[in-house]
């Protein structure tokens, strides 16, 4: 009880649903959402995902919500007080983050020095061939940006809960949301003329929204749905402990049920935003096949060209899209280290600070590696899943399509079989509130949710395209 007492909480709810949706609106939403929604039919890869979303993802974040707050516990210890024979949970939990964490930090640092170039006017430059190539490339630029994409999470999460992520996430938030708002209307005024073809930004949000339906078979359904459940993990930032860490700084007296569907609102507007912010302007410039980039490809040499080709407005446009993407990362930055920081503390009793900065150390470590990767350190390996890859995606790789879904079906297991959902419906409707989804939540955790996790796992070692 007395560790209780000393543990820091949110201020309110509305301070716990912005650094939630700050910690889930992260780079995945940014440069994922679009390329698999043109990838996968647009609108039905929409439709797929906002099923999903208030199914799949629901039961995810209602229960990672409610073990936080009844343990009143970072993921680390959490799964032991929920039940002792499943503490193991936990050191799988706070791993998953560790491992993140360096390299979210090194693209962390390869927006910010996108956003320096764009606001000194180095747009240009960052939109011909091969930049992007020969500043990863490089052996000092990445680690400088990386050391100061990192440093400025560390001092957010030393301030702690109240002065740092919860007042950092109230004031970037807003500001975010405005900057994707104000960019996805932009993009929808966009004409382009290649000397050939008119293409507007409305034609591409037409190609966004639209299901297509065409030679739609079972197969590339099933690949759609299984693409939507794996971008849920980015979006709603499940299956890594950081909501199980937030909900254990949120207040006896919160609504939980409320909250927890204001984070997925939240989320959801934002992913669809993304793509509608990204789409029709890479559709006006580039047509349908410049719509097949994704990841640092988009967002690093598609969108830069992109903006260059708009003119003077571009380079107005580059400043404010790459603002915006470093918020957002920011967030979920600061939400990664605030996981492995929380574990620390509540494993071995140290301090915040000293906790911090231990993390972020070995974060820089390991970050160090990862940006030496692509020059002193190179090499390629062929993953099971077919895709060739460097240190960052064998890293991405074991965090986010291994563990991540082998987690959750543990999660789903423990809650739905062992401690019965009783556990986390109790939690959310502890003061009385009304849990209108408890029948469908019960449903999920026990059979569909830990299912479908099997099958997303399954496609992720290669047993499945």
């Amino acid at each position: 009880m007395e560790h209780k007492s000393k543990r820091n909480s949110f201020g309110g709810t509305i301070g716990f649903v912005l650094a939630a949706a700050g910690s889930a609106v992260g780079l995945g939403n940014i440069w994922r959402f679009p390329y698999l929604a043109a990838k996968d039919g647009g609108g039905l890869f929409i439709v797929v995902y906002l099923i999903l979303a208030l199914t799949f993802g629901f039961a995810l974040l209602t229960t990672e919500v409610a073990i936080g707050r009844k343990t009143k516990q970072s993921s680390m210890t959490a799964y032991k007080k929920v039940h002792e024979r499943w503490g193991f949970l936990g050191p799988v939990s706070s791993l998953i983050p560790f491992l993140i964490m360096p390299y979210y930090c090194v693209i962390g640092g390869w927006v910010l020095k996108y956003m320096v170039g764009y606001m000194t006017g180095a747009g240009s430059a960052m939109a011909a061939d091969g930049y992007f190539t020969s500043f990863i490339t490089s052996q000092y630029q990445p680690l400088i940006f990386l050391v100061i994409f990192l440093a400025m999470t560390v001092f957010v999460v030393i301030r702690g809960v109240n002065k740092g992520i919860e007042a950092s996430a109230r004031v970037i938030m807003p500001v975010l949301l405005i900057l994707v708002i104000a960019i996805a209307v932009f993009s929808l005024t966009i004409q382009h003329n290649d000397g050939e073809t008119v293409r507007t930004g409305l034609q591409g949000l037409k190609v966004y929204v639209v299901p297509d339906l065409h030679d739609l078979t079972f197969g590339k359904l099933l690949v759609t749905v299984m693409d939507a459940m794996g971008q849920l993990f980015y979006s709603i930032s499940v299956s890594m402990g950081i909501m199980i860490t937030y909900g254990s700084y949120v207040k006896d007296d919160a609504n939980l049920a409320k909250s927890v569907n204001q984070i997925e609102i939240f989320d959801t507007i934002v992913a669809f935003l993304a793509g509608a912010m990204i789409i029709p302007a890479v559709f006006a410039f580039q047509g349908a096949e410049g719509m097949s980039a994704s990841g640092p490809g988009l967002m690093f040499i598609s969108l830069p060209m992109v903006f260059e080709k708009m003119g003077v407005i571009g380079t107005v446009v580059g400043v404010a899209f790459f603002v915006m993407v470093l918020f957002a990362a920011l967030t979920s930055a600061v939400s990664i280290l605030e996981t492995v920081t929380a574990s620390i503390m509540d494993r071995f009793g140290t301090g915040r600070t000293k906790a911090a900065l231990i993390e972020g150390v070995l974060a820089l470590i390991l970050g160090m590696i990862v940006c030496l990767g692509y020059n002193v350190f190179y090499f390629e390996l062929k993953l099971p899943n077919g895709a060739t890859a460097q240190i960052l995606d064998i890293m991405d790789y074991v965090s986010n399509q291994i563990l991540m879904p082998l987690l959750s079906i543990g999660t789903c297991i423990l809650v739905g079989w062992v401690v019965k959902p009783k556990y986390a419906i109790d939690e959310i409707t502890r003061n009385g509130e009304r849990f209108s989804r408890k029948a469908l939540y019960t449903v999920m955790v026990k059979y569909i949710a830990p299912a479908m996790l099997i099958l997303l796992f399954v496609r992720a070692v290669g047993f499945m395209v």
